[in-house]
């Protein structure tokens, strides 16, 4: 979305794939889970009185979107990419299936998932822990729009205190909401540890390879 306040914004969606190209090159296999609330949030238009998994289908459609948006950008670059996607739809991109994604993503595509699960009421948070482990994963690397994870908003509390490491059981018990507690319980059985950081500043994704940013760790110690 970038700086617009809908949609895809070209120069944030071209910056991505540049950090994300340059992450390739350095021989790091990367596998990408896009969501969908630039277009539609489901959550928002369950509150408002909308059925819910109605809602959370045309948030999963949305995601399909931004992959489209995702791979052709990479596609532009050079880059080998090939989209997997929960909800079937075969005449735009692959329905998942986990040993075609293993056997593009070992071949040196940047794999991207889109439509969630497949199925309502599970986030893209628990999609991204859910395909990580799939993948057999080193980590997840959770994009946000702060630094880290933080004891409240930072944007709207001064006094939030930001923490450069956490347990799953932190997490949990602290009931800080940077993944939901389904997602967390999947990275936590398969040790996968939870990098959050920031993407507003330009070059974070490689820069975050090569250990130049702040970030928030999650692991089991």
């Amino acid at each position: 979305m970038g700086d617009a306040s809908y949609g895809i914004e070209p120069t944030a969606l071209n910056r991505f794939a540049v950090e994300i190209s340059d992450s390739v090159a350095l021989g790091i296999q990367l596998a990408v889970v896009v969501g969908g609330g630039n277009i539609f949030r489901g959550l928002a238009a369950a509150a408002s009185g909308m059925d819910r998994a109605t809602a959370d289908y045309c948030g999963m459609l949305a995601t399909v979107m931004n992959a489209l948006a995702l791979h052709q950008a990479l596609t532009a670059l050079g880059l080998r990419s090939r989209i997997y996607s929960g909800v079937p739809m075969p005449l735009v991109c692959r329905p998942y299936q986990r040993e075609e994604a293993l056997s593009d993503l070992n071949s040196g595509h940047v794999v991207i998932f889109a439509g969630g699960t497949g199925n309502p009421y599970f986030t893209t948070d628990t999609a991204a822990a859910l395909r990580a482990a799939e993948m057999g994963c080193d980590a997840i690397l959770k994009a946000t729009s702060v630094d880290g994870i933080y004891s409240a908003n930072p944007k709207t509390d001064a006094m939030a205190k930001r923490f450069d490491r956490l347990t799953y059981t932190d997490v949990l018990t602290l009931k800080l909401e940077v993944m939901d507690a389904a997602a967390i319980a999947i990275a936590r059985d398969n040790n996968i540890p939870i990098v959050v950081f920031s993407l507003l500043l330009p070059g974070n994704i490689f820069k975050l390879f090569q250990g130049e940013i702040r970030a928030t760790v999650v692991s089991g110690c």
